[in-house]
């Protein structure tokens, strides 16, 4: 298989979400038969959804990866649950707080609808807490089936997210 460019939103609010993060960027780095590329910096933004809980950092990541997507986002899922995450079977916990939450955004420039996995994902174009780490990243992002990743960021308020003063999230890999 050739290798695909990848993006991985990163979110976390609970525990030390900083060093949870820089955790789960060196783990993306581990996964086989894929490459972290960029991090965004970090950037701390109040919850979505349910807005009764802690803020959250969140970052992207940009991967070449030769894992087909599902594949890629078993990986995530393991991560995820390496850091602490719990899933509720019902689905009950989707929008509350969590050690990590790693999402697979983009994934080229493939649509993917399979149980379990849409990609892009499927609120990325209403999410500036997700298009202004992209775009930092990758400033010519597409969104399939949207358009531009920064014509999506325009429509959006970005007033309450706040870039933390630092150049990357994690080191760059040698």
């Amino acid at each position: 298989m050739t290798a695909s460019v990848a993006f991985v939103g990163l979110g976390s609010n609970l525990g030390d979400s900083a060093a949870i993060m820089r955790e789960a960027f060196a783990a993306l780095g581990g996964i086989p038969r894929t490459e972290v590329l960029a991090t965004s910096r970090l950037y701390r933004t109040p919850a979505w959804g349910m807005t009764d809980q802690p803020d959250f950092l969140n970052a992207v990541g940009m991967l070449r990866t030769e894992l087909p997507p599902q594949a890629l986002l078993r990986a995530l899922l393991e991560i995820e649950r390496e850091a602490g995450r719990v899933r509720l079977d019902d689905g009950s916990d989707r929008w509350g707080p969590r050690t990590l939450d790693l999402d697979l955004l983009l994934y080229g420039d493939r649509v993917v609808d399979e149980p379990g996995l849409t990609v892009p994902h499927p609120h990325l174009h209403e999410r500036a807490f997700a298009l202004l780490p992209l775009l930092e990243i990758a400033p010519d992002a597409t969104i399939p089936g949207i358009g531009r990743a920064a014509d999506a960021l325009a429509g959006l308020a970005c007033d309450d997210i706040q870039a933390l003063p630092c150049t990357t999230a994690a080191p760059p890999r040698d």
